[in-house]
């Protein structure tokens, strides 16, 4: 990922730590000095559990110098010596490659060593753990946290938090909301995708890649924290139609581990959903493939779920019609030659958003909900409405709200909170 800090400072708790890498490492030369091999290995030890190894985090020269020292007791070492070291990196989690780097070594030689040392270490990729270890030092060196990034893709697509607030709207509460299953259930029913994968020397074992795309600005952020709060997840930059920008996020898990991966079955468990669970379900497929919206014209609110024609997904309307009558609401579905539409409207669309607000985490389909019942219950009036309603509204191609999915990870990623540059 390119969510990444600039260069520490020497202030605050950053400065700290880049202080206790420059005492490390002059320590661990004072021991290479003395040839005291024993003593240099524990610097080295402490160097990479304080992170000191991490040019992301306390920058390149520091890094190097770790880098030095390394290669440094490498080449002065004795095999048996060379088994610590190979043993401590491994149980300090540092990369085989890492390691091959830093001692410049070619990857065959570090390997028969390895097999020499009887040591079994297998790559792993750390990203992950990186990632990890930047949001933690964004959020304490330069208090970035989820509300920040809120309002920073609020106020990119043209949404006035503070006016929001003003009236008692909270815009930024979609981003705390816990991960719930039946509320996943709807995501799975809609824009999810799930593929079978088969990976070597995985014998009878099945993996699933599941993965949430879009050129959206708003489900750029959204797609990410949903997957985020199952797994951490890969994402993926690539060229979509007409030369858009899409954005992809995917985890591979096994496919026994996964309770929406057989879309028969989901079926079922949609239709024994018990009364008070429905609504958690709709707010998902709501958020995946759903809208909702206001027409001004005949002072109508309306919801509506899409699903192609011809594909798995169309049977999921009708078992969704089903269980919507449990609640008392009753809806519509309408065909077209190539897609079906569930649509639910007027009174039983406001008593429908009243049961699904609380679960809504996409923030434009979540403020409407929230507008379109303060203005059923008399909390604002018309003129109001139509001005706040109006800024979750999608013009045309060059509104920022469609395709510019990479533009808002620009702005809402933590890195924008870094340098107090100011928004255009």
């Amino acid at each position: 990922m390119t969510w990444l800090p600039r260069k520490p400072t020497a202030g605050g708790a950053g400065g700290n730590r880049l202080e206790l890498c420059q005492r490390l490492i002059e320590e661990a030369r004072k021991c290479l000095g003395s040839g005291d091999r024993e003593c240099v290995l524990r610097k080295i030890e402490e160097l990479v559990r304080a992170g000191c190894h991490n040019g992301y985090a306390v920058g390149k020269e520091i890094a190097n110098g770790v880098r030095e020292i390394v290669h440094e007791l490498w080449l002065r070492s004795n095999s048996n010596e060379v088994c610590k070291i190979l043993k401590m990196f491994k149980d300090t989690g540092i990369t085989k490659s890492w390691l091959r780097r830093a001692a410049h070594t070619p990857k065959q030689y570090l390997d028969r060593c390895l097999s020499r040392c009887g040591i079994s270490w297998k790559n792993k990729t750390t990203r992950n753990s990186v990632v990890e270890y930047i949001e933690g030092l964004l959020r304490e060196r330069f208090s970035w946290d989820e509300n920040k990034m809120c309002e920073t893709l609020l106020m990119y697509i043209g949404v006035d938090a503070e006016v929001l607030r003003r009236y008692g709207i909270e815009p930024c509460d979609w981003v705390h909301a816990g991960f719930d299953e039946v509320y996943f259930m709807g995501i799975a029913l809609s824009d999810l995708s799930i593929d079978i994968i088969k990976f070597k020397n995985t014998k009878n074992t099945k993996y699933i890649r599941v993965s949430l795309g879009t050129t959206n600005t708003v489900d750029a952020v959204l797609f990410l924290l949903l997957l985020q709060s199952i797994q951490r997840p890969n994402i993926k930059i690539y060229l979509h139609n007409r030369g858009t920008v899409a954005v992809e996020y995917f985890i591979y898990t096994r496919t026994d581990k996964w309770g929406w991966a057989n879309r028969e079955e989901l079926v079922n468990r949609v239709k024994a959903l018990k009364p008070e669970d429905v609504p958690k379900l709709i707010a998902g497929m709501i958020d995946g493939d759903g809208t909702i919206r206001y027409n001004f014209a005949n002072s109508t609110p309306f919801i509506a779920i899409s699903a192609c024609k011809a594909c798995r997904k169309r049977v999921f309307l009708d078992a969704l019609q089903e269980v919507l009558e449990k609640l008392g609401i009753k809806s519509k579905i309408y065909e077209t030659d190539s897609d079906a539409r569930l649509e639910v409207s007027r009174e039983n669309a406001i008593k429908l958003l009243r049961l699904i607000m609380p679960y809504l985490r996409h923030p434009l389909k979540r403020l409407r909900a929230k507008l379109i019942l303060m203005l059923h219950d008399g909390k604002i009036d018309d003129d109001t409405f139509d001005e706040l309603y109006g800024q979750t509204k999608y013009e045309d191609e060059s509104d920022p709200k469609r395709n510019h999915a990479i533009d808002t990870l620009a702005r809402a990623a933590p890195q924008t909170h870094t340098h107090g540059a100011s928004m255009t």
